[in-house]
């Protein structure tokens, strides 16, 4: 069994969905930092547990064929991109196992892997990002978080975001620093702004910034109202939300809008789509139009009644309305259903209505079965409440949209064991360079 401070040599063998390499110790398995399929390195034992242990590099040998140069000097540093290491190629096939892996592995189901779909642009693809704001040497900075911690990072730039975000943030930094306005410090509970977080529609270019502070301070912000909108015209919504609670939690219940709209709109599968603030929209545009696509084919939804639970803003379902006979969607946050809703009628879609509450509780309630179910959880997976009404309802077809594979595979293992063919799954890569993957899964009834 390998010490703390031990050092080694040993070839990579694997990586995690994580972007850690994977080798023996003394026959024990060592995750390393930073480390590649293929590596040879010399490492050292930095934690030892029961049954594996961690490394770090300290030397490598030999380079893997799959490991390439950063093109991030904030990669090393970042909590954000886990693979900016390795070639894209090497990316994808880690992510495909990945899913492969929460289905059979961990969860014994043998459905048909379809080809993991690419992205086809790996950088600036984010629509939204959230950029923690703190105090560095008497200033106000912004950046994200270093792995496993709350440190910020200043950034000058980010790769996964498109340039005008950053530019944007600096404008906004420069006029808190100047006026003096107090950064919120999460230990003493004290100052005033907490996040920058901006939004951009892809198709229309659209853009809303969003100021989350502990409290109301709209007179503070007036004039940088005005600095912004001349600088950056594609700004339709500046929007300040309050966060008054002691939590990592970044947005608030309440918005105040300050300048423009309380939205901005873009276009999703050819619907008009007004965002929110608080409304959930997927973050790349474009790959989530193909990840759409591929749900409609595993959903058939050609004059079928269709139930689209935890449907957000409503994009998945009203991007099948035109085939469908009908769409319920069910969202338990009153903003995105409000959204829903306005969806609907901005693009004179009549065959849709949208119901806020509990996925889980309102299914249960409904009288008429639908013929497809849409499922797109959290991170978490689907309640069991919800599980249990789609297993119930004897609906013919399911398709689930997740963004984690692990409890994505966890559920249909369980609607597997009550009725369900676990026919068809395949991954798509929403986020490239970073350790999330998605996947979409068709079920039918036995």
């Amino acid at each position: 069994m390998p010490e703390k401070n031990q050092q080694f040599r040993a070839l990579i063998t694997d990586m995690t969905a994580e972007g850690n390499g994977v080798c023996r110790v003394d026959d024990m398995v060592v995750f390393v930092s930073g480390a590649v399929t293929g590596d040879e390195i010399n490492g050292k034992i930095v934690k030892v547990l029961k049954n594996y242990a961690f490394g770090i590099i300290l030397e490598i040998i030999t380079p893997s064929p799959e490991r390439i140069d950063s093109d991030c000097e904030y990669s090393s540093k970042c909590g954000g991109c886990t693979f900016r290491h390795i070639s894209y190629q090497a990316e994808c096939r880690i992510k495909d196992e990945t899913v492969k892996n929460a289905f059979q592995r961990m969860n014994n189901l043998s459905p048909e892997f379809e080809p993991f779909l690419p992205c086809d642009n790996i950088c600036g693809y984010r629509n939204k990002a959230q950029y923690p704001v703190a105090k560095i040497n008497g200033k106000a900075v912004c950046g994200f978080y270093s792995p496993r911690s709350h440190r910020v990072i200043p950034l000058e730039s980010c790769m996964l975001q498109p340039d005008i975000f950053q530019s944007i943030a600096d404008t906004v930094l420069d006029y808190v620093n100047k006026n003096k306005i107090p950064v919120y410090d999460e230990k003493t509970h004290t100052g005033i702004i907490r996040h920058i977080y901006i939004r951009q529609a892809y198709h229309t270019k659209q853009i809303m910034l969003c100021l989350v502070v502990r409290k109301n301070t709209a007179r503070e912000f007036k004039k940088l109202c005005s600095i912004l909108t001349d600088r950056f015209p594609d700004i339709k919504s500046i929007i300040m939300n309050i966060n008054s609670e002691k939590t990592n939690v970044i947005t608030g219940i309440e918005c105040i809008t300050l300048w423009g709209n309380d939205y901005i709109t873009d276009i999703m599968c050819g619907n008009k789509i007004e965002i929110s603030p608080l409304s959930f929209y997927q973050v790349n545009t474009c790959q989530a139009e193909k990840l759409y696509k591929i749900a409609e084919e595993y959903a058939s939804p050609e004059n079928k009644n269709i139930l689209d639970l935890y449907c957000g803003a409503g994009t998945i379902g009203l991007s099948m309305s035109d085939k469908a006979k009908s769409i319920t969607g069910i969202e338990i946050i009153p903003q995105a259903v409000e959204n829903a809703k306005h969806n609907a009628g901005l693009n004179n879609i009549s065959n849709a209505e949208f119901i806020c509450g509990d996925a889980g509780k309102i299914f249960s309630m409904l009288d008429n079965s639908p013929d497809v179910i849409i499922l797109d959880p959290p991170r978490k997976g689907c309640d069991s409440l919800t599980l249990e009404s789609v297993i119930n309802s004897e609906c013919e077809r399911v398709v689930m949209i997740s963004c984690n594979p692990s409890t994505s595979a966890r559920d249909c293992r369980i609607l597997s064991d009550n009725g369900y063919i676990v026919e068809k799954v395949r991954g798509v890569d929403m986020f490239p360079r970073t350790s999330h993957v998605e996947c979409v899964v068709l079920l039918t009834r036995q």
